[in-house]
C-alpha cells in the first residue's frame, strides 16, 4: 500500500516549523530483521504437545534447532513477543534464516575482504610479524560461537581474547618472525607459538 510520507529530516519534535521532505512509499520494499531473542521459547510453548500417563513422551525445548523452530513463527508469535498489532499487520511475509554453522563461520573469519583474520593479520604485519592459524584452530574458533550461541557477532569478541595478550607482548619483543595460533591456543590449553628470525621457537612465554 504505497503512500506520500511527510519526513521531518532534523526530527520532529525539536524543529516543528521545519519543512518536510515527501517520501513516495510506493515503490519501497521495507524489510525489518533481527534476532529476535526468546521468540523461538513462544514458539515452542504454542506449539508444545502435553500428555499424561505412563506412556507420555516428554519432549524438551531443546530437542529442535532454533531455525527449524522459527520456521513455525506465526503472527500471533509476534504479538506475544511485544510487536504492536499495527506493525505485525504490515508485515505480511515472514521469513526465517538458518543458524550459521561450523563453515559458514570459518568463510566469515577467512574469505570476505574484511575478513576478520585478515584484519588481524594486517596488525601484526604493522610490526612485521606473520600471524598463522592452524586449520584446527579457526574450526575452535566457530564452534566456541556456536555454543555461546552468538553467531558471526561473536567471532571478534573470541578472537580478541586469543591475541589480546599477545598484541600487547611483541612491540616489547625482538626477532619474532611469526606467531602460530593452534587449538590448543584457542581452547586455553597453550600459548602462541613465537617463530623468531634465527629459527629458534618459543612459547609465548618470554621467559620460556
Amino acid at each position: 500500500e504505497g503512500t506520500v510520507a511527510s519526513v521531518p529530516p532534523q526530527g520532529g519534535r525539536k524543529h516543528p516549523q521545519q519543512e518536510f521532505l515527501q517520501v513516495d512509499t510506493a515503490n519501497i520494499l521495507f524489510i525489518c530483521g533481527g534476532a529476535f531473542a526468546g521468540l523461538d521459547k513462544i514458539i515452542s510453548d504454542r506449539g508444545r504437545k502435553t500428555s499424561i500417563g505412563f506412556g507420555a513422551i516428554v519432549a524438551s525445548p531443546e530437542d529442535r534447532r532454533t531455525g527449524d523452530v522459527f520456521r513455525l513463527v506465526e503472527p500471533e508469535d509476534l504479538l506475544k513477543f511485544g510487536l504492536i498489532p499495527e506493525f505485525v499487520g504490515r508485515l505480511p511475509v515472514l521469513a526465517t534464516l538458518e543458524d550459521l554453522d561450523e563453515p559458514a563461520l570459518i568463510q566469515i573469519l577467512t574469505e570476505p575482504k574484511n575478513a576478520l583474520v585478515k584484519q588481524y593479520q594486517r596488525l601484526f604485519e604493522m610490526e612485521n610479524v606473520d600471524l598463522t592459524f592452524h586449520e584446527n584452530a579457526l574450526s575452535a574458533i566457530a564452534k566456541r560461537a556456536i555454543e555461546r550461541k552468538t553467531g558471526a557477532r561473536g567471532l571478534r569478541s573470541i578472537m580478541e581474547a586469543i591475541l589480546l595478550d599477545t598484541m600487547f607482548e611483541l612491540p616489547a619483543l625482538e626477532g619474532v618472525r611469526e606467531v602460530v595460533i593452534s587449538e590448543e591456543v584457542v581452547s586455553g590449553n597453550a600459548r602462541p607459538l613465537y617463530i623468531y628470525s634465527e629459527q629458534k621457537e618459543k612459547k609465548g612465554n618470554v621467559s620460556a
